[in-house]
């Protein structure tokens, strides 16, 4: 372990006259208030004493990706009673996949009834941070978005929950902005915006694409589908899970749903009334989502088996037309894209007023998409369903100890600390950073993990006399290299364009972690100490200054058992 040494001199050493165990007074400055944001407010609000905690939220409302994603059918492709929180379980999900909508609502209940709305600042936006290394402080500067008036703060600690999924972009079309029609983003949708009845184009056929175009489909008058890239669709999640004959393969005959999935109110009032019944079905659908690491391994039987039910079912849902097989159905390994379920999607692109063109786009003009052949198509909208901004690539210039980390990432793969921290920057821990599980299941469970961690090291700075840790430069090289070593085994580093490899074909996985969900659960289980570097306030530079004048707060005061190690499971680790 190394110790960063800044310029004040060593004082002579004294003694901390407080008990072992005083936690000191911090302020924590969170960024963003979707499902990390709210979950990172009750980890603080059940593991740490004496703190300041805020957060500053860009929207006018809280829930993040689930409050700016409103195009028509906009879902989560998790099951629903597995996207939520382990402490606030949801009896009333309505459909086996929830809708936006109802995922937005949920997070806005849980803000309400557990009284976050005071920890959190909308429509404020953290617009700079600066590390003073002296004072072991996080200067920032935070614009309010209604005033546009910029004012400073300060922080010990900054939590990032800003996300991964929320920072879209157009797609790199040259005029884009010169069409007269109606420019629309999925990840930015028009409440007032009506296709009904007009020539729609929709480009990228990634997991809003697909839920988009069947939504719309029907009622729109011509559907242009611009496909740049096949993609895997696999079948209906319930199907799957009976196919493949995981652990979720019996309790779903046990479950009444409808034919699109909705759960029938006889099922919802079961689950409210039965929980050791509900908590079978969370536990074992959980189960049979994180199997599917296996499924994504280089040429294992797991993914043969896998590829051919797939092509099986995307030949027959698409009628064995030619040029849409070809155009859908990839050379690529099963999963180096994010395998998506697309209930109608298939069954529309057959239907007569939809064409798909896999055509590459020349430019946007004013009336509409010139194709590479020259050929204009007359539009009165273009939909774009192109994604977002997966560079890692901070938000805001974020300064630590050596330089902007933005410059650093845009000038060298973005690496981090099992997604968590960065080297050099002190203070600063993200949620779902540079290979984090992204596209390992619910965000709501990782975010747990990942709050108890990041709060674990807080904990440990406030009650062990620590002004600043941050991982060591060695351990994220050592770190960086055991990723750069297993992707090859996985179908995430195949050779195809994904936004695992920030919309690259081939080059390193950024996005994703270096194994399954339960390895990253495993691996945040315990703090590796050694991989950290620290500073100390105590004047003296000394590490042990925080034991104190020889007691410790477990033995002065207070209503906790003063002799816990007395008790039978004491010996347990």
């Amino acid at each position: 372990m190394g110790e960063f040494i800044s310029s004040e001199l060593t004082a002579p050493y004294t003694i901390r006259e407080e008990p072992l165990g005083t936690a000191k007074h911090v302020r924590i400055v969170g960024i963003g208030a979707g499902a990390s944001g709210i979950n990172m407010i009750r980890t603080l609000r059940r593991n740490l004493t004496n703190y300041e905690h805020v957060i500053y939220e860009k929207n006018e409302k809280v829930g993040g990706t689930w409050f700016e994603n409103r195009y028509p059918g906009c879902r989560c492709d998790v099951p629903s009673h597995n996207y939520q929180f382990s402490w606030r379980p949801n009896h009333e999900w309505t459909n086996f996949f929830a809708p936006a909508p109802e995922i937005e609502q949920y997070l806005t209940r849980i803000v309400e009834e557990e009284h976050m709305k005071d920890t959190i600042k909308i429509r404020h936006k953290v617009v700079g941070a600066w590390w003073d290394e002296d004072r072991g402080i996080w200067d920032l500067n935070v614009q309010n978005l209604e005033t546009g008036e910029e004012f400073r703060d300060e922080a010990n600690f900054i939590v990032d929950a800003s996300g991964i999924l929320n920072n879209w972009k157009w797609p790199s079309i040259p005029n884009i902005k010169s069409f007269r029609g109606e420019l629309v983003h999925t990840a930015n949708w028009p409440k007032d915006f009506d296709y009904t009845n007009k020539t729609v184009a929709v480009i990228g056929n990634g997991s809003s694409g697909i839920q988009l175009l069947p939504t719309i489909q029907p009622d729109v008058k011509k559907l242009y589908h611009f496909v740049r890239t096949p993609t895997w669709v696999i079948p209906p999640r319930l199907v799957s899970m009976k196919v493949m004959g995981g652990p979720a393969k019996d309790i779903i005959g046990e479950i009444e749903l409808d034919e699109k999935e909705n759960f029938t109110q006889r099922q919802i009032e079961k689950f409210k009334a039965d929980p050791a019944f509900y908590r079978k079905f969370i536990k074992t659908i959980e189960q049979d989502s994180n199997g599917t690491f296996a499924l994504i391994q280089n040429n294992s039987p797991m993914q043969a088996f896998a590829t051919s039910k797939v092509v099986q079912y995307m030949t027959a849902t698409l009628g064995g037309d030619e040029k849409l097989c070809k155009a859908l159905i990839p050379q690529f390994p099963l999963g180096c894209r994010r395998i998506t379920p697309a209930p109608g999607y298939l069954e529309a692109l057959r239907s007569s007023n939809t064409e798909v063109i896999t055509e590459g786009i020349a430019e946007i003009v004013p009336e509409g998409i010139r194709l590479e052949s020259g050929e204009i198509i007359k539009l009165d909208a273009i939909i774009c369903a192109t994604g977002f901004d997966n560079s890692f690539t901070p938000r805001f210039p974020l300064v630590g100890r050596h330089g902007n980390v933005q410059d650093a990432f845009k000038n060298d793969t973005p690496k981090s600390y099992m997604s968590c921290a960065f080297p050099g920057v002190p203070n600063y821990f993200t949620f779902l950073g540079p290979n984090g599980p992204i596209g390992h299941g619910s965000v709501f469970t990782l975010s747990e993990h990942i709050a108890r961690y990041i709060t674990r090291l807080i904990l440990k700075c406030q009650t062990e006399g620590i002004r600043s840790v941050s991982p060591s430069a060695a351990a994220v090289a050592d770190y960086s290299e055991h990723i750069a070593a297993l992707m090859p085994r996985t179908a995430w580093s195949g050779s195809c364009k994904s936004w695992f490899k920030n919309g690259a074909r081939d080059g390193p996985v950024t996005a994703l972690h270096p194994g399954s969900r339960v390895h990253f659960f495993h691996m945040l289980e315990r703090l590796r100490g050694e991989d950290w570097e620290y500073t100390y306030d105590s004047p003296a530079r000394n590490r042990f200054w925080y034991l104190g004048n020889g007691f410790s707060q477990r033995e002065l005061g207070g209503e906790g058992d003063r002799t816990w190690y007395l008790e039978e499971d004491a010996d347990r680790l």
